[in-house]
């Protein structure tokens, strides 16, 4: 079985507009609002390609209820947890314009509500995949992705960690399965600058040198570079697509992974499969079905 784990869960209120101007009132042109959270999209995508899953975070007020309704109207899974301080984020993105966004803080999420999720994470048994994805509210410390994977790490579950610098970097100890920084991250810790697929491999390398099982680096326009755990370097170009929205388009990469590897425990199909996932959110307006994944994918192998 394969959970996900969504700290922060927002409503994504993605707006479109002809021009933005500062200090004046500015009208949509279009708008839409979806249930967002790195793990939540996972799961979604999990779910399109026929994965079971389930939906583990936190919840709160009257966003957190409507996350919730949206989810399970998509027929996900869930076992959300819900707290009394604060209410569910709502984030902003301004779509048409220049990809400004503007994230909320979330609620209060205080430690009892984290041993509920620990008493949730206790189930896990040898063999399920537990997915740490996204930001974690300044409530909690930095250390709480690594702080999960000590307490668990004897109980044979594989961890999917997708977090950006210290998050990511203080998991790496634990040997996570799957790590996935994309191109900035990537570049972040490190403190390089990076252009090519060619220029990521030896940093994704270092990253497994230091513990990662397997490192999948997404790259936006460059496509995607895999180290496996075997130390193979797969490589591919992005597929050829229209890029309409690249929310979620990371984590249907992840999601993609996981389906391929489940489907056939092969490090070439699942990254194929990550990366047919991701192109197809991207050229998507919300996050991919399984008929656009499976028609990327068919590009792919031609």
């Amino acid at each position: 079985m394969i959970y996900t784990v969504t700290f922060n869960p927002s409503l994504d209120y993605i707006v479109s507009m002809d021009s933005f101007e500062l200090g004046k009132t500015n009208r949509t042109t279009g708008e839409r609002i979806f249930p967002g959270g790195k793990g939540i999209n996972v799961s979604i995508v999990l779910s399109n390609l026929g994965i079971e899953n389930t939906a583990l975070g936190f919840m709160a007020g009257f966003t957190g209820e409507q996350i919730e309704k949206e989810t399970r109207k998509m027929g996900l899974v869930t076992n959300f947890i819900r707290v009394d301080h604060g209410f569910s984020r709502i984030n902003v993105k301004l779509k048409d314009y220049d990809g400004t966004e503007i994230n909320g803080m979330g609620p209060d999420i205080t430690q009892d509500a984290v041993d509920k999720l620990y008493g949730q994470l206790d189930r896990l048994k040898e063999g399920d995949v537990l997915v740490l994805a996204g930001s974690i509210p300044k409530c909690l410390p930095d250390s709480i992705y690594r702080d999960i994977m000590e307490r668990f790490q004897d109980k044979g579950v594989l961890f999917v960690v997708d977090a950006a610098k210290d998050l990511l970097v203080n998991v790496l100890e634990y040997r996570p399965f799957l790590i996935k920084p994309n191109k900035h991250e990537l570049e972040e810790i490190f403190h390089v600058t990076l252009s090519t697929r060619e220029e990521a491999v030896p940093y994704a390398e270092k990253l497994k040198e230091m513990g990662a099982g397997n490192v999948l680096v997404s790259m936006s326009g460059e496509g995607a570079v895999l180290v496996d755990e075997e130390g193979e370097v797969h490589m591919l170009p992005a597929p050829e697509g229209i890029l309409v929205n690249a929310v979620g388009a990371g984590d249907s990469m992840i999601a993609g992974f996981l389906a391929g590897w489940t489907e056939k425990r092969d490090y070439d199909h699942a990254f194929r499969m990550g990366i047919s996932a991701g192109s197809a959110s991207a050229f998507s307006e919300f996050l991919a079905t399984k008929e656009e994944v499976e028609k990327v994918f068919a590009s792919i192998e031609e």
